[in-house]
Parts: C-alpha cells; sequence; structure tokens
C-alpha cells in the first residue's frame, strides 16, 4: 500500500473531536462551557477538514511518503491539540478547568466561523479553478487580493482555539507551525507561480499572507 501524507493528516484531523470526548471523560469535564465549546469548535474542524478531503482534494498533501515521516506529521499536528489539554486538565491552573469568560467563547467561535469560511472557500475555489482552467494561473475570486487566504483563514482558526485555551503555550505552537511548514510552503508556491507571464502583476496587486497588510 502506498503512503500519502493525507492518510496521516487525515485520519489525525478526523479522531480529533473523539479525542476531545477521551479528554473531557478523563478529567470528569462534562459540565464546562469552555469544554463543550473547543469540542464544538475543534471536533467540527476535523470533520469538515475530511469533507474536504473528499470532496476538493488538496494536490499538495498527495505526495507519498515513508511511515517516519507520516509519524512525524502526527507529532507535529498532535501539538494542536494542546489547547483541548490546557482546557480540560486545569493543569496550569492547580488542577483545576478554568471557564473562559463568555464574551471569549463568543469572540472564539465567531473567529472560528471566519477562518473555516476564508479557508474552505479558497480551497473549493482553488479547486474548481485547477478543473475549469487547467494551467492558469488563479488571481481572481477570493485569491485576488491574498495569494494564500487559505493559510490566512486557517491562522484564524487555529487562533480561535489557542485563545479559548487562555494559555501561552498553543500560541508557541501555532508561530511555529507557520514558520516551519506554513511560510516555507507559501515561498515554493510563489516559486512555482514564477513561471507564469502573469505572476509579477499578481504579485504586485496582492499579498502573501495578510490581506491588504503582508
Amino acid at each position: 500500500m502506498t503512503l500519502k501524507e493525507k492518510y496521516f493528516i487525515d485520519i489525525h484531523k478526523g479522531i480529533t473531536g473523539l479525542f476531545m470526548v477521551f479528554l473531557m471523560y478523563i478529567y470528569g469535564t462534562w459540565d464546562s462551557v469552555t469544554s463543550w465549546a473547543y469540542l464544538a469548535i475543534h471536533g467540527t474542524y476535523g470533520i469538515l477538514w475530511i469533507s474536504k478531503s473528499i470532496l476538493f482534494p488538496d494536490s499538495t498533501w498527495e505526495r507519498e511518503t515513508s511511515i517516519w515521516y507520516g509519524l512525524y506529521i502526527w507529532f507535529g499536528l498532535t501539538l494542536y491539540w494542546g489547547s483541548g489539554w490546557i482546557i480540560n486538565s486545569g493543569y496550569f491552573n492547580d488542577g483545576i478547568p478554568q471557564n473562559a469568560p463568555v464574551w471569549l467563547i463568543g469572540l472564539c467561535i465567531s473567529m472560528f466561523g471566519l477562518g473555516v469560511f476564508l479557508h474552505f472557500s479558497s480551497d473549493m475555489y482553488k479547486h474548481t479553478m485547477l478543473n475549469q482552467r487547467p494551467g492558469k494561473l488563479i488571481d481572481s475570486g477570493i485569491m485576488s487580493r491574498c495569494r494564500n487566504i487559505n493559510y490566512f483563514g486557517e491562522l484564524i482558526i487555529y487562533l480561535s482555539f489557542a485563545l479559548l485555551s487562555m494559555h501561552w503555550f498553543p500560541l508557541v505552537v501555532l508561530v511555529l507551525m507557520m514558520a516551519i511548514v506554513w511560510f516555507p510552503n507559501m515561498i515554493k508556491k510563489d516559486r512555482s507561480l514564477s513561471r507564469y507571464p502573469e505572476f509579477e502583476a499578481y504579485k504586485k496587486k496582492s499579498k502573501l499572507f495578510l490581506p491588504y497588510i503582508f
């Protein structure tokens, strides 16, 4: 059987909700509003990711890989579960799970919704355009002003997870992931797109990662 990066990513993201339920069982946080809110947004993200992988897959993750690199991917993704562990264990609060204020819960849910829209709609747009206009530069629609709007949406999603934990550790994980995976992928993508004659004009009118900023 040929192993692909997507297999490791999809399975890990798909079981996120189950793992959060397991944490709630272990730490007895069934009455925690924050735990349920976190399960709702991170668990839903896992389900949406699987759906995306089936309906409009990203060719980036179709690369063949070894079991060892696959386990490396699992390790990196597992760090994202840190927010859920912090929320349910109360490890940094003398073992007492701490409920986030309602305004923060509301903010994180809103951020999650916005991030999902940007992340998934841009991936669907790219998938559709590649099928309809193969071999053409995608410089229109939701990607007209930001070349990596999908990563920007993902940033907002993971920020919602991190902020809900009310701890610095998930933020450090997110910064490391951006430095090790996201930005190298963005730079690699720009180099690949430079083969199109229209790319220089597109690069001038768009931003790399943060719309209208950077």
